[in-house]
């Protein structure tokens, strides 16, 4: 389904799941631009040839989705540093991830889980497409901590909206699952696995499971009609929809 992964995957030494959205062809004919978004995790670890890379892409936006907590825990990254404008949107909010386990039970990451994201209300998602809509703040880097989760259901929602198909939308999510690796290698050689943790459990941590965005999709048309027709009725507008199209499409 996508044979270029290669190209759109930054292998940075101390961040993962970095990888550039552009090149996907929509349901009309047209692309998604090149440069234009990066989706990953969290990047306070990166190494000084990273950060020289990270610089060469002229990051105008980055977008946080992770929690107030998170961000002082990991910190921020070197973005902000590099002259990007910092926004912090919390997909989870204060206590939303015991919220979470009240609601969907304990079941891991799953697309009944992501569900649940849209449980909290619409800011969220208000608050990042009117970002997407300005011209300005482009490049962005959107990401959380592992850049899989609360990542992967905004850039889902926004490949909607540029009316990619759902398969490649599906295809895109499970690219995560061939940087983990990496990932594990590098937990290991640097603060090693936490309590409980070997290897093969540490790559799982850090994958995503197959029907998880399957399922996260099914149930938004089950119950909105389609992805695009959650956000319409949440208040992202035909015009601000356009201007997104118009960004990021050739």
């Amino acid at each position: 389904m996508i044979d270029d992964y290669l190209e759109r995957h930054y292998p940075f030494e101390g961040c993962f799941n970095f990888r550039d959205i552009g090149g996907y062809l929509n349901q009309d004919g047209k692309i998604v631009k090149k440069g234009l978004y990066f989706r990953t995790g969290r990047q306070d670890r990166m190494s000084d040839q990273d950060l020289s890379i990270l610089s060469d892409l002229k990051i105008s936006t980055q977008i946080d989705l992770r929690k107030p907590e998170e961000v002082l825990d990991q910190g921020k990254g070197p973005l902000e540093a590099m002259g990007a404008n910092y926004i912090n949107i919390a997909v989870i909010p204060e206590g939303g991830s015991d919220q979470l386990s009240k609601l969907v039970g304990d079941t891991g990451i799953s697309g009944k889980r992501y569900l649940g994201y849209l449980e909290f209300g619409p800011t969220s998602w208000l608050r990042l497409f009117g970002i997407l809509a300005n011209e300005d703040n482009l490049p962005v880097v959107l990401h959380c901590t592992a850049g899989k989760d609360r990542t992967g259901v905004s850039t889902a929602f926004l490949l909607s909206i540029l009316g990619v198909s759902r398969d490649v939308i599906e295809a895109d999510y499970l690219l995560t699952n061939r940087d983990t690796e990496r990932q594990a290698d590098f937990i290991e050689s640097t603060v090693g696995y936490p309590d409980g943790y070997d290897r093969k459990s540490m790559i799982a941590a850090a994958g995503v499971p197959k029907n998880a965005m399957k399922d996260f999709l099914d149930g938004v048309e089950s119950k909105w009609g389609s992805a695009v027709e959650y956000l319409e009725k949440i208040g992202i507008t035909h015009e601000q929809m356009d201007t997104i199209r118009n960004n990021f499409l050739e």
